[in-house]
């Protein structure tokens, strides 16, 4: 990503760039778009830190734990289970 500054915000944009060219297949320009991802970057890493804090939660727990999906299965367990 580039970081860039708006409006006293540092913010990041994902860039993507294709070449354009002409007739002759030479390279004459460049087309590209940005894409502001900083709202993008900061509900993952917050996701990411919960996913991690409930993780050690779960693997710390004094009784068994365990997840079962919609069919039954078990997916998840803790040490205890």
């Amino acid at each position: 990503p580039l970081f860039t500054k708006h409006f006293e915000r540092k913010i990041q944009i994902l860039m993507s760039a294709t070449p354009r060219r002409g007739p002759d297949g030479q390279i004459i320009g460049m087309i590209g778009v940005g894409q502001d991802i900083t709202d993008l970057r900061a509900a993952k890493e917050t996701a990411d830190r919960t996913a991690d804090e409930l993780a050690r939660l779960i693997d710390s727990a004094n009784a068994p734990i365990f997840g079962v999906d919609l069919n039954g299965m078990v997916t998840e367990w803790n040490r205890k289970a």
